[in-house]
């Protein structure tokens, strides 16, 4: 359905994930596209770019989608379905009257509906009776002004939505005024920055992170690591024998899954069980995320013809989350952990090839399609091949993940 999408995470408060809000690259200003495509153009992205359904941009979770005035007007597309869209409403875009009037239309369309841009203040009392949600910008927030009118929306049963939170802080301060969800990646930086050593019972866990980044491959030691950790082998066992990574044969051990996958393979599953394990304490998005990114990055490595043992652009989108993972600061970890040179710079925000996909993948997962276009020029790599690898990766972040998380895909609410 969709070629040129980007997504962001809505988290509940418990930082689980509610929704996406999905991010449209041809639509004004990320809003679902108002301008139908004529038919050759529709054919043209779907024979040469993967297309993604909102299935599988929202791994099965609600979406946020925004519309323009002319878009509600006209019709919302009949392949949305109310059950899964919340449709998102700028207040800056229409007048008193108007936003009135297409409030009570979606309304009637069956569609629970989210004002944005609001500042939770007396004049959108009109409104009320017809949101089921209100999403505060809270950039720069008047905390004090928040606190003192938010109960007035929690007592007309609306959802509170807090978005652009980008600290801890501001998610511990708006869960406490009783907002509802929380957008922005407030998840992605770590908690609270510690000097510590890495805990005990997850040394073995880098052990297998420096496997995975060395040249060399010693079979018999990882064999060792994981036989002797029954949770590292089912995920193993799991994780190989998922149709999105293996649709053939049945895998029954390291060895066997090393002759079928090869060592590079290997070697990025081995990353992963690492980064899955140390994730267990952290929202399941934080994991999520670092897949996407794993797998954008491998396949631009690919495109650019960087060597593939180590899979160092695989290593970098993975690990590129280590300090919110483990609460440490990258510079100070990257030090402990066994990775090659190349991505230890990329990691710690210096400059090569790898930051450059680094900065490439966060471009997309922000919707900042201008730095998009900028960075694929340097990059020479066309902008469309780089929305189908993101589109891929995407897909396979959400397989990856069914493989190693009970908990996905949750039910919708």
């Amino acid at each position: 359905m969709f070629a040129f999408i980007a997504r962001q995470p809505v988290l509940d408060r418990d930082k689980e994930v509610f929704a996406y809000e999905l991010l449209f690259r041809d639509g004004k200003n990320n809003c679902y596209p108002d301008v139908v495509r004529d038919e050759a153009t529709t054919k043209m992205i779907a024979r040469n770019y993967l297309t993604l359904g909102l299935d599988d941009i929202s791994c099965n979770k609600k979406s946020f989608i925004n519309f323009q005035p002319n878009t509600v007007l006209q019709g919302i597309p009949r392949e949305l379905d109310p059950e899964n869209v919340i449709v998102e409403l700028f207040d800056g875009t229409f007048s008193h009257d108007s936003l009135l009037t297409i409030c009570k239309h979606v309304k009637n369309l069956g569609y629970k509906l989210a004002l944005e841009g609001h500042r939770l203040d007396a004049k959108w009392q009109d409104y009320l009776p017809y949101l089921d949600m209100v999403k505060v910008n809270t950039t720069n927030s008047d905390y004090d002004a928040i606190a003192k009118n938010v109960n007035r929306y929690l007592e007309s049963n609306l959802q509170l939505v807090a978005d652009k939170i980008e600290t801890q802080q501001d998610f511990a301060i708006f869960k406490e005024m009783g907002f509802d969800y929380f957008q922005g990646y407030f998840f992605a930086r770590p908690e609270s920055v510690s000097q510590k050593n890495i805990p005990t019972s997850k040394l073995t866990l880098v052990e297998l992170m420096g496997a995975s980044s060395s040249e060399t491959f010693d079979v018999d030691n990882i064999n060792s690591v994981i036989e002797h950790d029954v949770g590292l082998s089912y995920m193993l066992l799991r994780f190989i024998n998922n149709p999105t990574i293996n649709k053939r044969y049945k895998i029954t051990s390291l060895r066997h899954a090393l002759n079928y996958m090869g060592e590079v393979e290997i070697k990025k599953f081995i990353a992963l069980l690492a980064l899955a394990n140390l994730s267990d304490d952290k929202p399941n998005e934080l994991l999520h995320l670092s897949l996407v990114r794993a797998k954008f990055c491998d396949l631009v490595g690919n495109e650019k013809g960087i060597g593939s043992n180590p899979p160092t652009g695989f290593l970098v989108g993975l690990f590129s989350l280590l300090d919110a993972l483990l609460d440490q600061d990258m510079k100070t970890l990257v030090e402990k952990l066994p990775l090659v040179e190349e991505v230890k710079i990329a990691l710690c925000g210096g400059q090569n090839d790898l930051s450059m996909y680094l900065l490439l993948v966060k471009a997309f997962e922000s919707g900042n399609w201008l730095k998009v276009l900028r960075l694929a020029k340097i990059l020479e790599i066309d902008q469309k091949v780089l929305h189908s690898l993101f589109n891929q990766a995407i897909v396979w972040g959400n397989g990856v993940r069914r493989s190693i998380s009970p908990h996905f895909p949750e039910s919708r609410v």
